[in-house]
């Protein structure tokens, strides 16, 4: 299977064919896969080497001319290097661009702690006005940019990873989607966790949402689910723990409730190891999950059934 990255370029090569407001800003990852798209389009593919301040402030120059800019590196590069320019380019001047990132939170352990940004979600959630999409597969991450382009004006950020559910689902870039049901408790599955979410809960009578656009938060989704279910909720999230824990709160603000967030944690792993041992050692594989699960839902009650 090909992987979110693969997508991006051949997908918005076709949008800068399609719509002559498209822009795309490089800052040398990935600039081979435009290399086509930029010999016919090349007042519209930039690429600005490694300055990554740069980027942005591209990105916002071309918004204000009426473009519609798809900037694009690494997502430590793309929103926390940068971030004065996000708050002031595009925050403060009131534009907008399409912010795709790669690389997600550990994606390339080789490349160490500069080439992860776990925070990179919880660090926009500071600024105003910001779209979130956290695709789980190659087809929504296509589908996903689509939206994401196609958004007027809006500031949004899409985060790609190589870390993948099995397959897609008919995803609207708004709605949480309900996956299974039950009336023990609701999980939110983010993107590329809810594969791991489905296996920890698996035999467990809880309701499980997926969620692949995490801002504006779908509350009224959480609210619907929490009618049947109660209001124990965990969040699962392929970010920062508990990114999301503030909104779900404010969701269910008027009800006696619990959130707990499980992502991943604060602590630097120092050792490049692999994915999967990272993925481990924050907690987020299945096994890991059902017990982190199960201890928390309803005060044990489902501790008893994984037992």
């Amino acid at each position: 299977m090909d992987t979110m990255r693969d997508r991006f370029a051949p997908v918005v090569s076709r949008l800068l064919d399609e719509n002559p407001r498209v822009a795309v800003v490089l800052a040398e990852i990935g600039k081979d896969g435009f290399a086509e798209a930029r010999r016919r389009h090349p007042d519209r593919v930039l690429n600005v080497g490694i300055r990554e301040q740069l980027l942005i402030g591209a990105g916002a120059g071309l918004a204000l001319t009426g473009l519609r800019p798809v900037v694009h590196t690494f997502a430590g590069f793309l929103v926390e290097r940068p971030f004065e320019q996000v708050k002031l380019d595009l925050g403060h001047q009131d534009v907008g661009a399409v912010l795709v990132s790669a690389a997600g939170s550990f994606d390339w352990p080789a490349g160490g702690y500069t080439h992860m940004a776990p925070g990179d979600v919880a660090l926009l959630d500071t600024l105003d006005g910001w779209t979130v999409h956290v695709p789980g597969h190659p087809d929504e991450a296509e589908t996903l940019l689509r939206h994401a382009v196609a958004a007027g004006d809006d500031k949004v950020y899409v985060r790609l990873s190589v870390q993948a559910n099995t397959e897609g689902l008919p995803v609207d870039g708004g709605r949480f989607l309900t996956v299974r049901e039950g009336r023990s408790g609701v999980v939110v599955a983010v993107g590329p966790m809810l594969d791991a979410v489905l296996a920890a809960t698996e035999g467990l009578d809880m309701t499980v949402l997926y969620a692949t656009t995490v801002r504006p938060f779908d509350s009224t989704a959480l609210r619907r689910a929490t009618e049947t279910a109660g209001t124990d909720v965990v969040l699962v999230e392929p970010c920062l723990a508990g990114t999301s824990t503030t909104a779900a709160n404010d969701a269910l603000s008027d009800l006696p409730h619990r959130v707990l967030g499980l992502g991943v944690g604060r602590r630097e792993l120092r050792r490049y190891g692999r994915i999967e041992e990272h993925v481990a050692a924050h907690g987020l594989d299945a096994r890991s999950l059902r017990e982190r699960i199960g201890g928390f839902v309803s005060g044990g009650r489902v501790a008893a059934q994984v037992g």
